[in-house]
């Protein structure tokens, strides 16, 4: 029974040896030999001030660029929605180069094969004729009713349960 109690003790005691041995037996075989001096102060301080100088390049917006590539960019959030769409290029003229939220009506006119709303884009003094099925450079037109336009606005958003949101533009926003 008592070397059953004695267990533990010699398990720290040696725990203590071990841990003895691997604090100063290493100090004890790295003694300098006499007439030697370490001479490592001028080549530390030269990597201190080259991080120095890369951090204020840094801080300054100069030392550091991401490329993409096609990727997404990790330094944006999923969460937060982009404000401003993300274009795919040049726009081209005319209706296919019209950005949803850039477009205000000035008339809806009924014809014979439906609605047609007359829009201008913020960007051109140009007045476009818009009918029910057209595309713009960010979604389309889903109807047109006597005082209103529908379009499903495409979403950049890759938490967006649908990869669209509905937009409605009213011709006059006073008449509810």
């Amino acid at each position: 029974m008592s070397r059953v109690a004695n267990r533990p003790a010699f398990a720290w005691q040696t725990f203590l040896a071990l841990l003895a041995l691997a604090v100063f037996a290493p100090g004890a075989g790295s003694a300098q030999e006499p007439g030697r001096e370490r001479a490592e102060v001028p080549g530390d301080l030269e990597g201190i001030d080259q991080l120095l100088e890369g951090e204020q390049e840094i801080l300054a917006g100069e030392g550091f660029s991401y490329e993409p590539a096609g990727r997404r960019d990790p330094f944006k959030s999923l969460l937060a929605a982009s404000e401003a769409p993300e274009l795919r290029g040049p726009r081209p003229d005319g209706i296919p180069g019209l950005l949803i939220d850039e477009v205000t009506i000035t008339g809806i006119f009924r014809t014979d094969a439906g609605y047609v709303a007359q829009v201008q884009s913020a960007a051109s003094e140009k007045s476009f004729l818009l009918k029910r099925g057209d595309e713009l450079y960010d979604g389309d037109v889903v109807r047109i009713t006597d005082n209103e336009i529908v379009f499903n606005q495409v979403v950049q958003d890759p938490t967006a349960l649908k990869p669209f949101r509905e937009v409605v533009k009213t011709l006059n926003p006073e008449r509810g």
